[in-house]
């Protein structure tokens, strides 16, 4: 059996000869005979063709749907019959000084490789740069608000800046909208204030304010936020006390006690479809007893299952060089979920969930840090499903290239 580096030199070398020969078809104008005689010297096709698609980087398969329509097909039907793309993590770096440099890695489970993004024009951003739901890259400062929502962020969205100056708010994606709560300068009348942006009109509006048990943990420090398409939930991390917001009808619902074991310390929630899965962190921060993932309604918040307990020695990596595990984080896209201690980053769990429930976990070395970035750096994640249609767009917006990082 050929390893995954042997296979990709198979293909590279498979795909530069059928490239070779295509130019030259084109330049020299090769009569029938000669045509026939070279697509017999590289004729690998049908399952034998899409079983080596099936081992190389996603990157590296989009030269190969322009070699002829036969391989366009055999891409095609590999990436959906072998080896499925999977979410990508996305892991953006920021200096915490002047001029605040960034910088642009992502993880491909379906290959199991990490990649550094090099951007031709990295974007400036003097403010803090954050993530929310998962996929939401976004940068509040006093002139403007700006945002980004695709896959690579090669789009931001700048506009003006909510009415409420805020240091530290709760930023979520509802939908076609925007919600900005809570975090609010000392100055501000309001601490609780709350405020949607409109993509589709590009207008703000004020609304009613958060409620006022959550006034001494209203800001993204304290708070976990997950959305789905209708709702924002936002729970408090240490007590996992929950309000829920529907922009639609500007109301607030809640408080909601959505802990399942009175021994959870932290959790932080998230959303799958509808759903809500939580992770808690039981016992205490010096003697972790459990890590555990729960799904819940997304409707009626409600219970559905325990989905799985994370290994103990995936708790130990979590903890890195410390000795103990105040919190963690997770971004997530579909199934697949990526945890992490915000004070050791370079360490990073993932987990699998399957249709049918089972859990696959395992753990992978965060390539986009390294001893100066724990110190220097801001590291925010985000995850988001890329396919070869994210790739090409990626290419052809001649912004960035990729470089395979040792990971």
């Amino acid at each position: 059996m050929l390893s995954c580096l042997e296979m990709d030199r198979v293909y590279h070398y498979i795909v530069s000869t059928r490239i070779n020969y295509v130019i030259a078809q084109n330049c020299n104008n090769l009569n029938m005979a000669e045509e026939q005689k070279n697509e017999e010297e590289v004729a690998i096709h049908g399952d034998v063709l899409e079983t080596i698609l099936s081992y190389v980087p996603l990157t590296h398969l989009l030269p190969a749907c322009f070699v002829s329509k036969t391989w366009n097909a055999a891409v095609s039907s590999s990436l959906s019959r072998f080896n499925k793309p999977k979410p990508w993590l996305l892991v953006h770096t920021q200096s915490i000084r002047r001029p605040h440099a960034t910088a642009f890695f992502a993880y491909d489970p379906r290959s199991d490789i990490w990649l550094r993004i090099n951007q031709k024009q990295p974007p400036q951003h003097v403010s803090p740069l954050r993530s929310s739901n998962s996929t939401l890259l976004h940068v509040l400062n006093p002139s403007n608000f700006s945002f980004s929502i695709d896959p690579f962020h090669l789009t931001w969205h700048r506009v003006n800046p909510p009415a409420v100056w805020r240091l530290d708010p709760i930023v979520a994606m509802v939908g076609p909208r925007i919600v900005v709560a809570g975090g609010a300068c000392d100055f501000e009348d309001d601490p609780l204030a709350v405020e949607i942006y409109d993509i589709s009109t590009r207008t703000w509006e004020r609304t009613e304010s958060m409620p006022a048990t959550l006034k001494d943990s209203a800001s993204s420090t304290w708070l976990s936020i997950a959305a789905n398409t209708r709702t924002v939930f936002m729970m408090k991390q240490a007590s996992g006390v929950t309000h829920s917001f529907n922009p639609d009808s500007k109301t607030w619902y809640g408080p909601f006690d959505l802990r399942p074991d009175r021994s959870i310390y932290f959790s932080v929630i998230t959303c799958v479809g509808d759903n809500l899965i939580m992770l808690g962190l039981l016992g205490d921060a010096e003697d972790v007893n459990y890590v555990k993932v729960w799904e819940l309604n997304g409707e009626s918040l409600e219970f559905g299952k325990e989905i799985g307990e994370m290994p103990t020695e995936l708790v130990e990596k979590l903890k890195g060089e410390g000795t103990s595990l105040n919190s963690v984080r997770v971004s997530c896209m579909g199934g697949f979920f990526y945890i992490y201690n915000p004070g050791e980053p370079g360490e990073l769990v993932a987990l699998e969930v399957g249709e049918e429930g089972g859990c696959r976990w395992g753990s992978l070395k965060n390539a986009a840090v390294s001893d100066r970035s724990r110190v220097a750096e801001r590291v925010v994640l985000t995850c988001s499903d890329v396919g070869l249609g994210e790739i090409a767009k990626l290419v052809g917006s001649g912004k960035e290239i990729f470089t395979l990082l040792k990971g």
